[in-house]
This record gives C-alpha cells, structure tokens and sequence, in this order.
C-alpha cells in the first residue's frame, strides 16, 4: 500500500503543475481558490463477473458508500471566459453487499483520490457566473481491506484498481463583494469503474467489475485574486 500511497501523493502534485498555464505572467489570468464541503455519491454495482471461485448467489450486487468530505479547489484563468481547474480531496468508502448479498461487509475503508483537471467556459450574467466543463481523471484507490463477510469466505486480501476516466461539471460563481469574495456551487458526473480483485492467499477466488460513476456535489467560498 506504500507504493500506492507515493503514487498518490506525485499524481496530485502533478495535476497541480498541470493546471498551472505557461501563460501566467498575463495580465488575463486570474486564479481562485474555493474551499468546498463535498457529497460523494458512488454507484459501486457489479457490471462482470470474471472470476468466481466462491460461487456467488443468484441475484448478489454491491454498492459504495457515500461519502461527505472537505475539499479545495484551484482555478486558473487564461480569460475571463475560460479556465482550467484541479481539486483536492480523498474520500473513505465502503462496498457492501446488496441483493443476495444484502447488508455484507465486503471491502472496508477504501480511499479515493480523483486526480482531475477540468477546462471550464464562464458566462457572465452580472453577480453570478454559471460555467460548464469537462476533462480527464485518474482514481488512485489505495488503503482497501477485506470486509468481515468476505473474510468468513476465506478472502486474504482485496484490491481495485487505479483506472482512467472521463468528467463532466456545471455549477456557479456567485459574487458576495467586489473584493473577490464569492459563493460556489458545483456539480461533477464522473464517468469511471473500477475492477475488485478478492484473493485466498496467492489465489484469485473473485474478480469483479464496477461502475464507480459517482456524482459529487459541492457547496462553499471562493476567493478571486
């Protein structure tokens, strides 16, 4: 887990430098900083079964946790009308288990770093300011432990995978003062899955694929400068 702790960790400041524009002695450019508290809401269901040693019952599904966190986020504008912005943030989740598997404890504690860079277009309508934008992300999951019903079934160890994804955002700027100080609300549909790989030792006894896809909604200050 160290390993992906350290990947982590570069992943992020590198999505930081990315958002940084080569352009940023103009005088266009404009950064603001918004401090945000965040629902993530996760879907986490089942999409293929690709190896089932443990004979899963008919009709078993998962789901993730949702999860409210703090997050920040900076935003650097090229112009007026068109930003780039990365944010910060990890968030804890759980699986458990619905249908068949209704109420297991499958995987404990899972943390989520979403790497993300949005390019954003803005338009002005006075005090408020909706925008729209969209771009890559990578989830970089790490700290995942095996849940105590998958532990009766004789699971060791759990892990899902890093994977590459796609994000689409809308939301608003809404002035407060003439001093850079504003109200923000936004909202990401993350388009991304992820794949749960269950081992008995150095035997794969269960390896699944999900939809992540969470929707994340956020609400808090921004500042302009």
């Amino acid at each position: 887990m160290n390993t992906k702790r350290s990947l982590a960790i570069t992943l992020a400041a590198a999505t930081m430098s990315l958002a940084a524009p080569a352009v940023a002695q103009s005088n266009d450019v404009a950064i603001q900083i918004k401090g945000f508290v965040t629902g993530v809401l996760p879907d986490g269901a089942i999409t293929d079964v690709e190896t089932d040693l443990i004979g899963l019952p008919a009709g078993s599904q998962t789901r993730a946790t949702d999860s409210v966190v703090p997050t920040v986020a900076v935003e650097y504008f090229l112009s007026p009308g068109f930003s780039l912005e990365t944010i910060c943030c990890i968030t804890p989740h759980d699986v458990r288990g619905t249908g068949a598997l209704a109420g297991a404890e499958l995987i404990n504690n899972a943390i989520i770093l979403p790497a993300t860079v949005t390019a954003k277009v803005h338009f002005d309508l006075g005090g408020v300011k909706p925008y729209i934008g969209a771009g890559p992300t990578y989830f970089l999951i790490f700290s995942e432990d095996v849940g105590a019903d998958a532990a009766t079934l004789g699971a060791t160890d759990v892990d899902l995978s890093d994977e590459l994804g796609f994000v689409l955002q809308a939301g608003m700027d809404i002035a407060l003062n003439d001093r850079g100080l504003g109200l923000s609300l936004d909202a990401k549909r993350y388009f991304i899955g992820t794949t749960a790989t269950f081992r008995a030792g150095n035997t794969v006894a269960l390896q699944t694929e999900h939809d992540l896809d969470p929707w994340v909604l956020s609400g808090g200050l921004s500042y302009r400068f």
